[in-house]
């Protein structure tokens, strides 16, 4: 089967009707807002809409996504993708790669299970300015290369036939 050639732009992407979940962690509030302000951004461009819950840390983020997206698929509303935001940064202890690590794990376990249309944007960074950076629409822009991410996937599905 041959599939059109397509830019990674998301300014290519056309998605008018979807709904995305974004579940993002707001342990670091400023960092949170930052990183939904530019997932929103790039839905809104695509025209993408999106629901949004919020949860406290990253290793809620995969549970809380799994319960929603399991609710809206037996209400017969199910969502194209979703986008994880958050951010870890590296302490004193051990605490930051358990955390990192298995949430990543779980979130790749959901995508893969449900081929989900699944951008993460779980920030794992040393310091808070280095996630502030990346965070930042106008420099990194993590919070949108995450909804581009889903939007990639999304328009990939739609493309070979396989949105349900």
């Amino acid at each position: 089967m041959a599939l059109p050639r397509r830019s990674a732009d998301s300014s290519e992407t056309n998605v008018h009707g979807a709904k995305f979940l974004i579940v993002e962690a707001r342990f670091y509030d400023v960092i949170g807002a930052m990183l939904l302000e530019g997932a929103a951004a790039a839905l809104a461009n695509a025209g993408a809409s999106h629901h949004l819950v919020s949860v406290p840390g990253a290793l809620e983020i995969p549970i809380a996504m799994e319960i929603v997206l399991d609710h809206a698929q037996k209400a017969g509303e199910p969502y194209a993708g979703a986008i994880a935001l958050g951010c870890v940064i590296r302490g004193e202890t051990y605490h930051f790669e358990i955390v990192s690590g298995e949430s990543a794990r779980a979130l790749m376990q959901l995508g893969v299970a449900r081929r989900l249309a699944l951008g993460n944007g779980v920030l794992t960074v040393d310091t808070e300015a280095q996630a502030l950076a990346r965070a930042d629409r106008n420099k990194g822009d993590k919070g949108g290369d995450a909804a581009r991410a889903a939007l990639a996937l999304y328009t990939l599905k739609q493309d070979i036939g396989a949105l349900r």
